[in-house]
This record gives C-alpha cells, structure tokens and sequence, in this order.
C-alpha cells in the first residue's frame, strides 16, 4: 500500500503553537529576550555563562539540536571578544558533553550560519548551531515528502538537559 503524497506533507506538531501564539514580552528578537530574560525555562535556556547562553532549539533540525548565542547581539563573528568567543566555544564543547549523555548522540553538525548568502535564518544575533547526530538516523520521511520527525517534545527534552547540566560530573544521567 502507498499513500499518496499529500497525506505526508502535514504533520501534526501541537507543541509548536506554544511559541507561535504567545507574546513578545520585550519587542526584542528571541534571542535577546532568551539572553535578558529571568525565565530560563520558559526560553528553553540550558545554562548559562559569563558572555553566552546554550539554548534548545524551537525549530531543530533534529531532536536535541542546540544553540550557543553570546549576550551581546552581533551578527558577525569578528565583532566577538576573545571571551566572548572563549564562551561560546566552550559551551558549544559542553552542548556536545550534555546531548553524548542525554541523547546519546553519537556525532555532531556543529556550525554558524552568518548572513542570508550563508543561510542564517535570523542574521543579526550570532549563534551557534550543534545538532547531534546518530548513525543510521535518517529514515524514509526526508525522502518522501521533506519531513522530519522529532521523537521526543520540547519540554520533556529540556528538563533532561537541564538536570544534565546540574549533575555532578561522573553522575549518571
């Protein structure tokens, strides 16, 4: 039996209106809001350090995908201290630490994309993508209709990431 084409092109994914309906709460990008804010949880901020944050992605690419994002908003990598750049590196190292034991990724993408031409979907907040990756872990919906399947919610992802962070180091997850 084959479905036809337009039974896969929609795919039902409640959890993303969440973010869709609620209000701006500075007018700022998402970025600069998740950066200020005093709700960690409520921007899916993992942790944070002295010139960066590590965020979950709302949009991943696969489940788990996370960003590093300094607090200053820049759009270009040259305009970065070198502590800020020191931070955002390093958190991009414990990004991959945390998903190894939450996730159990087995590989990472890990990149910027900087200006439109580089396919920055927002150009003018730098951040860093790390997206965890697993063997064998493309399947048959990219192929058929362009459509990824995220196995695990937002919420449920973040609070592992978030009690990963907080373990003592050794402690199993």
């Amino acid at each position: 039996m084959s479905l036809p084409k337009e039974h896969l092109e929609s795919l039902w994914a409640p959890w993303r209106v969440e973010y869709f309906s609620r209000e701006r709460t500075t007018g700022e990008d998402f970025l600069a809001e998740a950066a200020t804010t005093s709700d960690d949880a409520a921007h899916f901020v993992v942790c944070r350090r002295k010139n960066a944050f590590l965020i979950l992605n709302k949009y991943p690419y696969s489940s788990g995908h996370l960003m590093v994002v300094p607090y200053r908003r820049t759009g270009r990598m040259e305009d970065l201290s070198t502590e800020e750049a020191l931070d955002v590196w390093n958190l991009a190292i414990h990004a991959q630490h945390l998903l190894r034991e939450v996730t159990k990724a087995e590989g990472f993408n890990v990149g910027f994309n900087i200006g439109i031409a580089g396919g920055a979907g927002f150009e003018d907040h730098l951040h860093l993508h790390i997206v965890p990756r697993w063997s064998g872990d493309q399947n048959f919906m990219p192929m058929l209709s362009g459509t990824r399947i995220i196995p695990e919610g937002l919420q449920p992802l973040y609070e592992r990431l978030v009690a990963a962070d907080r373990a003592p180091a050794g402690t199993e997850i």
